[in-house]
């Protein structure tokens, strides 16, 4: 599969080497690949790096990896119609840390970032994931055997088939929370991830869901 990542920060990075070491064919949308040299003569070696518009052409589906503040603009420059019928994996999250630790949640329910970003591409079909963990498991899961739940969220059922079957690559055992409404929660649980590994000065964890 063609990948397409809208970013090019720790957590672009960390997927990018992921997908590639499963397989994919990836490439980086970035507005200066300079920064980044060091890494893609490295770990990054054999990713592609193009502007956002080129790495959203490239991509079979294209996964948004910004900050909160610059979704629109990433959006503008990727252009929404090289996004269309295009599953769009929106990790961003909305956490404001300008007034210091712990950051401050900004949405509220009904107005999620998932949401808007599925309101600013229409014509695609908007998942939210990878979001409501670290980058340092987000392609390392595995906790002694046992797999960490990703939630993830989105109205089209075929998207979401997509996206479980690249988080299932990684090992993770995937649940998904609902249609793109459901984006709040996720949202709030990469809150209280980030506000617990502060507290605890614990990376290394991810939630579980357990049934019976």
């Amino acid at each position: 599969m063609k990948i397409g990542v809208l970013g090019a920060g720790t957590v672009a990075q960390t997927l990018a080497a992921g997908f590639l070491k499963n397989g994919h064919e990836v490439m980086l949308g970035t507005r200066d690949s300079s920064k980044i040299a060091d890494w893609l003569r490295g770990t990054g070696s054999g990713v592609l790096t193009g502007s956002f518009a080129e790495s959203a052409q490239f991509g079979d589906i294209v996964f948004l990896s910004v900050n909160q503040n610059v979704i629109d603009s990433a959006i503008e420059l990727a252009g929404s119609e090289n996004l269309i019928g295009k599953t769009v994996v929106d990790l961003t999250n909305p956490m404001d840390f300008s007034q210091g630790i712990p950051p401050r949640f900004t949405v509220t329910y009904g107005d999620s970032l998932g949401e808007k970003v599925q309101r600013a591409l229409p014509g695609s079909n908007v998942v939210k994931a990878f979001n409501s963990m670290g980058a340092n498991i987000m392609t390392d899961p595995i906790f002694d055997g046992v797999p960490g739940t990703h939630f993830i969220a989105g109205n089209n059922a075929e998207a979401k088939a997509e996206v479980k079957q690249i988080a299932e690559e990684f090992g993770w055992e995937v649940v998904d929370a609902g249609e793109i409404g459901q984006a709040f929660f996720l949202e709030a649980l990469a809150s209280l991830w980030v506000n617990y590994s502060i507290k605890s000065g614990q990376r290394e964890q991810a939630f579980k869901l357990l049934s019976r």
